[in-house]
This record gives C-alpha cells, structure tokens and sequence, in this order.
C-alpha cells in the first residue's frame, strides 16, 4: 500500500525524533516533545517533562549509535492525531558496553497550533510475549 504524504510527514518526523536522540540535540526533541510526553517501557510507564528531557540527554550514560525503521504503520487518527507503529533495530553504547537490541515502538502525535509533537511514545522488547526468553526457566 502507498503511503500517503501526510503518513510519510508521521514517518520523517518519527527519524527526526531518533536522529535527535542520536545526536543529542535537546532542542530539536524539545521542539517535536509535547510537553509533558507519555512514556513507557522496560522501567515501566511515566511522565516526562522539558526538564527531565534535558536531564536525560545531558547526564546520559548512553548513546544511541545507530538505529533502523522497518515493518512502519502509520494511522491519521483525525487532522491533528496520528499514531505510528515499527520496528526499530538500535545499536547502542550502555556505559561502555556494546548493546544491540531489537524492539516495536510505537508513538502518538499531535498537532498543537500547527506544529507535531510527540505526545505518548513506547517501546516493547522483541521476544517471546510471555518473557520466557528472559527470564531463567525453572528446574524440573
């Protein structure tokens, strides 16, 4: 199916926001940020505002050193919500180590006053559902 241009605006903004993080560039994520953003993930769901954002990016023992898109699905909730769905392959530096990982992320925007923010933004580890993968199994 073809994408639209207002699906593949969804699409660039949602690089922008990873090439931001990439670069640490705390003012292109502030200016795509809703304010506060709704995120959740491995550490569980939370609110986050400019301040923490900034904290986030300026005292990070992480890089982000590369990162791919695929499998993206793209819905216009209306004129001014959109939602965005992918997988997502990072490359990462954790405190020195060498960290690969595969996830789903999935993001929510909305237009304020003409201008897209990123409202609620998740990420689910790829895996089994039921975190058996994850987890020791038990001994029989």
């Amino acid at each position: 199916m073809a994408i639209t241009p207002a699906e593949q605006e969804l699409v660039d903004l949602e690089h922008q926001y990873w090439q931001a993080i990439k670069e640490k560039d705390l003012t292109t994520l502030l200016r795509l940020t809703d304010d506060p953003c709704i995120v959740t993930g491995a550490q569980g769901p939370g609110t986050v505002g400019r301040k923490a954002y900034e904290g986030m990016l300026t005292g990070a023992k992480w890089s982000v050193l590369s990162f791919a898109l695929s499998d993206v699905q793209v819905r216009l909730a209306s004129k001014d919500v959109a939602i965005i769905a992918y997988r997502v392959h990072e490359e990462l530096d954790v405190a020195g180590e060498h960290v690969t990982m595969d996830a789903a992320d999935a993001s929510t925007w909305i237009r304020r006053d003409g201008q897209w923010v990123c409202s609620l933004h998740t990420e689910s580890l790829i895996g089994d559902p039921y975190g058996r993968d994850r987890t020791p199994r038990s001994a029989n």
